[in-house]
């Protein structure tokens, strides 16, 4: 009795946990993200462009008249007063003092990764010295994980920044090159980027489920030696690593250029195979494997990185930054998960039950992923 109802009870947490699962849903890496450009001459006039996408607009100013799903240019113009009185209320510019700006009334149409955006230019006059500050409010309030990524201009140098809600305010000392900042930026991006990335979170935990566990004889059992466990996760994380760290920088620098559709069908397909070969192993050495699937998620990886820009001056620092936050972000998540994974590999639960549960649950969201994606 006391085995049978073991049993419902795993099956109860199984469920449990798909459920948890599928009220996530996921989109890939689409971002709520603004482009906000700032070019600031010697004698402290400014010049700049704002890049909004439509759908942020749209929960802010109801532009949509007719309801139809579809934004016209003739909704738009019907608005507006309401969207320029939006925009300018949401953006602050001070240098000593502050710097009023003044938007241009025409505006136009533009397109980020298969989503329009609207683009409005301003200006303004600002000092000629001292520390530049931008103080950014717009979107937060319908999307705390908004981004609006900002570069600066002048005369001598360019600066790379993110203004997210929890960092809305920022200042730049101007005629220095900053470069630790610009580091440190694209860093945290990293770090988040994979937090946040549900489905190379997914694609990892797939991976570590069975770096525990040796398959003999047609059933899992626990490896003894902890150093072996260390040994194979380590050879398949530098896989991974090593595998995405290409891509990623390849693609970013516009080497490689690949349908982001199909990246994100061929994530979601990784994912499900990384799960299924636990349930009903094909591959029992997944190195190669898993350097041959983390090509794909590094051109997954190189999409972020291009909607969070590049500064010019600066490139291949921002992308090794950004490779860096990966990594710390990756290291995190195997730090929390294999000391959890080796204290459980000896019981008859995870070997038999656990495991397969947990990479049924992956294999599902896969499988949802692949669909909305396809």
């Amino acid at each position: 009795m006391k085995a049978l109802t073991g049993f419902f009870s795993m099956i109860k947490g199984g469920l449990l946990l798909l459920l948890l699962l599928f009220s996530h849903v996921s989109f890939g890496h689409q971002m709520s993200t603004s482009y906000l450009a700032v070019n600031l001459d010697k004698q402290g006039q400014v010049d700049g462009t704002w890049q909004v996408r439509l759908f942020d607009i749209n929960q802010i100013v109801s532009i949509d008249d007719n309801q139809d799903g579809q934004l016209t240019w003739a909704e738009l113009q019907a608005h507006q007063v309401a969207v320029m009185d939006y925009l300018r209320a949401s953006l602050m510019i001070s240098r000593q003092q502050d710097c009023p700006l003044s938007f241009n009334p025409i505006q136009q149409i533009d397109q980020h990764f298969s989503e329009g955006y609207l683009v409005s230019s301003f200006n303004a006059a600002c000092d000629s010295s001292g520390p530049l500050s931008i103080n950014y409010n717009a979107f937060f309030n319908i999307d705390s994980d908004h981004k609006a990524i900002t570069t600066i201009i002048t005369s001598d140098h360019q600066y790379a920044r993110v203004i997210s809600n929890d960092n809305r305010i920022i200042l730049i000392n101007l005629g220095e090159s900053q470069v630790s900042d610009t580091f440190a930026e694209y860093v945290y991006q990293g770090i988040i980027h994979i937090w946040k990335g549900t489905d190379h979170v997914l694609f990892l935990l797939a991976l570590l489920l069975t770096c525990v566990l040796v398959r003999e004889q047609r059933k899992w059992n626990p490896i003894d030696n902890p150093k072996q466990i260390f040994k194979d996760t380590a050879w398949i994380i530098t896989a991974f690593t090593l595998a995405h760290s290409v891509t990623l920088t390849a693609t970013a620098l516009g080497i490689l250029n690949f349908s982001s559709h199909w990246v994100e069908l061929g994530i979601a397909l990784s994912v499900l195979f990384a799960a299924l070969n636990n349930v009903w192993p094909i591959v029992l050495r997944l190195g190669w494997i898993t350097f041959a699937f983390g090509l794909l998620h590094g051109m997954g990886f190189a999409g972020v990185l291009g909607e969070l820009g590049l500064p010019e001056n600066q490139k291949l620092l921002a992308i090794l930054a950004f490779n860096v936050g990966v990594e710390i972000g990756q290291l995190a998540i195997l730090a929390l998960v294999l000391p959890l994974l080796i204290f459980l590999r000896h019981t008859n639960w995870y070997r038999n039950w656990g495991m397969q549960l947990g990479s049924i649950a992956i294999g599902l969201m896969a499988i949802q992923w692949s669909v909305e994606r396809f």
